[in-house]
């Protein structure tokens, strides 16, 4: 893992950072001496740890603007005390002055606070600036363990929410996932002034597969049914399992007339060629299909959309199944009765 550390100092300061820091090469060190750019460099590229040199124009503000960060409170922020009259009255009033400034600077954004002694005339300060520079790397230490942690932390949630959205039997959305992406798609098609539409399917007569074969048997016919459905889709469709046998397919940039095509082949490529489901098992299955594209009255969530293209599936299924029905082409219908699958 390549560490990333922002200073927010001059390059002097940088020269008096260790070695360890300047040299290393599994870190990527920027050094910024301006507080808009660096803020601007932190919202872009958020780095795991920034070192603040306390003399630099800035160096306050920056820490407390960190502080107020809820999505980069994660960053590691160490500041080196380096001002004159501090390290002066560090001096002349002893221990009690150095925690009294230490409180001060922790409550106001940082995690740690150093004092920065760069001063090597004598034997005696050349040991205490080694143990400064030991004190330095432990606190590099802290920042690097937290910065693991939270990258472990943002591995495990993108694995929980992939799992929160995606279908275990068939590997597609859920419909969890559909309910967050349509509103985020149709916000999208109207901000672009793009067309948005969307295909409602479902498997004709599968009581009947699971009645004959078994629930296993129609949960790998689920299977099949679905690698078969995303070989035949665009790089822009996004599948969704709806409920049961139903499926919801997003089809981002395309018109109603061009939903019609997409359904259209999807139900050829199914009806076509029968479901082989091992040696001495082949099953032939239809679906009916219902099309629909947004509309300047339709609502944000994507539930008008919605049910007039399960409108259009329920006509394709009470008019003999095995068919597309475009919204377009159907007509005002308000009560129809519901069928079986």
């Amino acid at each position: 893992m390549n560490i990333s550390i922002l200073v927010f100092g001059n390059n002097n300061f940088r020269n008096t950072l260790p070695d360890q820091i300047r040299y290393a090469i599994a870190f990527n060190v920027e050094v910024i001496d301006n507080l808009n750019q660096a803020v601007s460099h932190i919202q872009m590229t958020p780095p795991d740890i920034i070192l603040v040199q306390a003399s630099l124009d800035g160096s306050m503000e920056l820490c407390n603007w960190l502080k107020d960060q809820t999505k980069l409170s994660w960053i590691y922020c160490i500041l080196f005390e380096d001002r004159p009259q501090q390290l002066t009255d560090r001096k002349k009033y002893g221990w009690h002055r150095e925690l009294e400034m230490t409180a001060a600077v922790l409550k106001q954004g940082a995690d740690a606070y150093i004092w920065h002694l760069i001063d090597e005339t004598t034997e005696h300060n050349l040991a205490e600036l080694a143990a400064n520079h030991g004190l330095i790397l432990a606190q590099l230490s802290v920042g690097l363990r937290k910065a693991h942690k939270y990258r472990d932390l943002i591995r495990t949630n993108d694995l929980l929410s992939a799992i929160a959205l995606a279908d275990s039997l068939t590997e597609l959305n859920n419909r969890r996932a559909l309910e967050w992406d349509l509103p985020r798609q149709i916000k999208k098609a109207r901000t672009q002034k793009t067309s948005l539409s969307l295909i409602i399917l479902d498997v004709d007569h599968f009581k009947k597969v699971n009645d004959t074969y078994g629930h296993l048997v129609g949960d790998r016919l689920l299977q099949l049914l679905c690698q078969r459905l995303r070989h035949n889709l665009r790089f822009q469709d996004t599948a969704f399992r709806y409920g049961g046998e139903e499926f919801v397919i997003l089809l981002a940039n395309t018109t109603g007339d061009e939903a019609l095509i997409v359904a259209n082949r999807l139900n050829r490529v199914v009806s076509e060629e029968p479901f082989a489901l091992s040696n001495k098992l082949t099953i032939n299955i239809t679906i009916s299909l219902g099309t629909a594209c947004l509309e300047a009255d339709d609502d944000e969530q994507g539930e008008s959309l919605l049910n007039r293209a399960d409108q259009c599936l329920l006509q394709a299924k009470t008019t003999g199944r095995n068919r597309v029905i475009g919204s377009k082409y159907l007509p005002h219908v308000s009560h129809l009765k519901a069928v079986s699958s």
